[in-house]
């Protein structure tokens, strides 16, 4: 019976995955329904907080694109990539990871891609190496920033078993990013020169590959500067309350001392600065919700709400099965664990899916919650498959050609540097997971 259900939520995670947006959550709704009314399994609780804390990051942030702020803070990316063009290898994925890092979602990166083709190709770098690179940074900072879905999701979990936010990002930040500045390292050499690549220069002949116009300069609003202040303001604050437990209130109940959790602390924070964004700089409230921020994390509230409930009720409902097949196993070769989290996050399409789906059944194999706090980075496998909205907008951006899917699908561009970050990310965590803990 057990093979029979883990058949149905596979199906169920394919077809949604092919299907795109919230059909991952739809066709999770379905396994679910299936699980429940045809083999009887008992139904978990539905990730209410995870849903609110995700919806109340991306408001806020929808907030700030709305205000402009999203466009200051391409204007200051493009200064500091054109201040260093022949670094931009090196430069292009700090900028996507710091991004990402403070937005919370790894769909900043596309108001950045394309100044970072426009100005590798005038410099005369071959585009693919810093598009490459910048997009899987933009994805392992996902795993970094207090604010993302997956982050917070993961916070959640580990509740019962006294871990901070401080400590989570203690080992996520210096593991990810310094894994990103070893991926760079070995694409910096990637491929042919780009005034040596026929591609290229063929399409270049054919005028396939058009020099981008002179643009009109921008110039950065009052409301657009105080929306990133506020932003980052938003981010430091969930910081500080995550990691000084005393900051947040507490109260008596039947006689034992309450203190606000986590994910109440973070939904208020954002709640707050969406509305003073939204007052001080006078944007209005149907901006924010047409913003392409807004829309990709209620897509993955959607998500999350389907495949993570459907994925908590077939481990739940099978789990003396699951621990009893595995346990021994990941004790033994606990870097399994972060095998499946890789497989799984390639299927999903969202870290914060993955961290909710199977991060649970770590819990219960009794996996130290160290060690899955180093294996948090192998949630990043959706570049795997070159069919992820950032990878194929890399693609589009990048005129030159240099950046594509190769003959046999994945053979493409972010290959290499997406499996030494995330490889590195994982092998550097547990070796600074040793120190924290």
């Amino acid at each position: 019976m057990f093979w029979i259900q883990f058949l149905i939520v596979l199906a169920c995670i394919f077809i949604g995955a092919r299907l795109g947006g919230i059909a991952l959550g739809l066709m999770g709704g379905v396994g679910l329904g299936i699980l429940v009314f045809v083999f009887g399994l008992q139904p978990t609780s539905a990730p209410i907080d995870v849903m609110l804390m995700i919806l109340a990051v991306i408001t806020a942030a929808g907030c700030l694109q709305a205000a402009g702020g999203m466009d200051f803070l391409v204007y200051l990316a493009e200064k500091a990539l054109r201040k260093n063009p022949k670094k931009i290898t090196f430069i292009a994925p700090m900028v996507t990871y710091i991004f990402t890092f403070f937005a919370g979602t790894g769909h900043v990166a596309y108001s950045v891609l394309p100044v970072i083709a426009e100005v590798s190709r005038e410099s005369g770098v071959r585009p693919e190496r810093p598009m490459s690179i910048a997009v899987i940074a933009s994805q392992q900072a996902i795993t970094a920033s207090p604010i993302s879905a997956a982050t917070v999701a993961l916070l959640a979990l580990l509740a019962g078993f006294d871990i901070t936010l401080l400590q989570i990002m203690a080992v996520s930040i210096p593991s990810t990013f310094i894994a990103c500045m070893i991926a760079a390292f070995f694409v910096s050499k990637k491929g042919k020169e780009l005034h040596m690549d026929e591609a290229y220069l063929e399409r270049l002949e054919k005028g396939l590959a058009p020099i981008r116009a002179d643009k009109k300069e921008y110039v950065a609003t009052i409301g657009s500067k105080v929306s990133v202040v506020l932003f980052l303001f938003a981010a430091i604050s969930i910081v500080v309350l995550g990691s000084v437990e005393t900051l947040r209130p507490a109260w008596e109940i039947d006689g034992e001392l309450v203190r606000m959790g986590m994910p109440a602390a973070i939904e208020i924070v954002m709640l707050i600065v969406a509305a003073l964004i939204l007052i001080i700089t006078k944007t209005k409230a149907e901006d924010v919700v047409n913003g392409s921020v807004f829309k990709a994390g209620a897509t993955a509230v959607v998500a999350i709400f389907g495949i993570a409930w459907m994925g908590d009720t077939f481990f739940q409902g099978n789990i003396e099965f699951v621990t009893g097949s595995i346990t021994d196993l990941v004790t033994a070769a606990p870097w399994l664990f972060a095998v499946a989290l890789f497989a799984l996050s390639i299927l999903l399409y969202s870290q914060a899916a993955t961290v909710r789906t199977l991060m649970p059944l770590g819990i219960a194999l009794g996996i130290n919650p160290a060690l899955l706090i180093a294996m948090f980075p192998a949630v990043n496998g959706y570049f795997f498959i070159p069919n992820y909205p950032t990878v194929v907008a890399a693609i589009n951006f990048d005129t030159t050609g240099t950046t594509g899917v190769g003959k046999y699908l994945l053979n493409h561009s972010f290959m290499l540097p997406g499996l030494i970050a995330t490889i590195g990310a994982v092998g550097i965590g547990m070796l600074i997971s040793m120190f924290v803990f």
